[in-house]
């Protein structure tokens, strides 16, 4: 780990302005879970820290308007844990709980979460090329061990996939990504727009500024219809999602009258199936009807040899969870 210089802010544009004069070898820093880490192994190099963990956006509010407030240093803990969660976005509370340890669900943070790094192991090993890590360095997971990498959404500059599953949810939710710049400018940004694909600049993840910061997810009212969080990984308690699946299913008298869809571990972004709850719309509530929009989710997957399973694996795993909505 390098030197680098600490400061701790003690209010939300204080923390702005900090890292605004710091320049661009300031970090945020809340948790820490994913940021030391990278940090010991010399990846992030920071030169400057700025701690925003105790800034006071750690409240859960409901709005006026129905919708739900949760500030960004919320802990992942007390967010699954929350009753109007529990009781009105289940799926978030679900996706939550499968993400990671009681540990490190205590220390993880709402913003944190959302900005977390891959977890692809050529981005981690520094004898590797990663665009990610080392832009135009290349890609060593094309053609390597890339048997958890993205089917969907790729690029031939990165295949390496986003790890949180909380982000699946929220994109299932709809839910906003609330900014805050050095100029006092808010700006709220959907999920699905947030996080955005490799390209050619898969060092870049999300559509945050320099000098902005998350203060706050916004969730929508409730939606109608039933909610669950599916996970399919190689071991049962703290790992990373193969294929995970967020559904909403609405039906009435036997006909889906909506459906929502979002995708983890097949992507390098929270992959929000749009084709997919269009296919679901309308149609009746059948395993006929699950087949068919699985065959549509995948229908633009590509394989790179040992990730090939994940194409069937995800087709699967939807049906599997659209028809546990409907057994219930």
């Amino acid at each position: 780990m390098r030197p680098f210089t600490y400061e701790r802010p003690n209010d939300s544009r204080g923390a702005v302005v900090a890292i605004g004069r710091a320049g661009t070898g300031a970090k945020f820093i809340s948790g820490g879970t994913n940021l030391l880490d990278l940090m010991k192994l010399e990846i992030e190099r920071p030169t400057h820290l700025v701690d925003i963990s105790r800034l006071p956006l750690n409240a859960i509010e409901s709005l006026p308007s129905g919708e739900l407030r949760i500030g960004a240093q919320v802990s992942n803990s007390a967010l699954a844990a929350d009753g109007i969660v529990r009781s009105r976005y289940p799926v978030l509370a679900q996706a939550l709980v499968a993400g990671a340890s009681g540990q490190l669900r205590n220390k993880a943070s709402v913003g944190g979460n959302l900005l977390q790094r891959t977890r692809c192991p050529y981005f981690y090993e520094t004898s590797s090329r990663c665009n990610k890590r080392e832009p135009g360095s290349g890609c060593d997971a094309i053609g390597g061990f890339n048997r958890g990498h993205a089917i969907l959404g790729a690029s031939d500059a990165c295949i390496a996939t986003n790890p949180s599953d909380m982000a699946v949810a929220l994109a299932v939710l709809d839910a906003r990504v609330v900014l805050l710049d050095h100029a006092d400018v808010v700006r709220e940004v959907p999920v699905d727009d947030f996080f955005v694909l490799p390209g050619s600049a898969p060092h870049i993840e999300t559509v945050i500024r320099p000098a902005e910061m998350i203060t706050a997810v916004v969730l929508p009212p409730q939606p109608a219809g039933r909610q669950l969080y599916r996970k399919v990984r190689d071991r049962a308690s703290y790992e990373f999602a193969l294929v995970s699946v967020a559904a909403i299913l609405e039906t009435r008298g036997g006909t889906i009258r909506s459906a929502r869809v979002a995708f983890g571990g097949v992507a390098p972004k929270p992959w929000r199936a749009f084709e997919v709850e269009r296919a679901l719309i309308g149609q009746p509530a059948s395993m006929a009807t699950f087949q068919t929009a699985a065959g549509v989710a995948v229908a633009n997957a590509v394989g790179r040899g040992m990730n090939d399973f994940k194409i069937e694996l995800a087709k699967r795993t939807l049906v599997r969870t659209l028809a546990n909505l409907m057994a219930e």
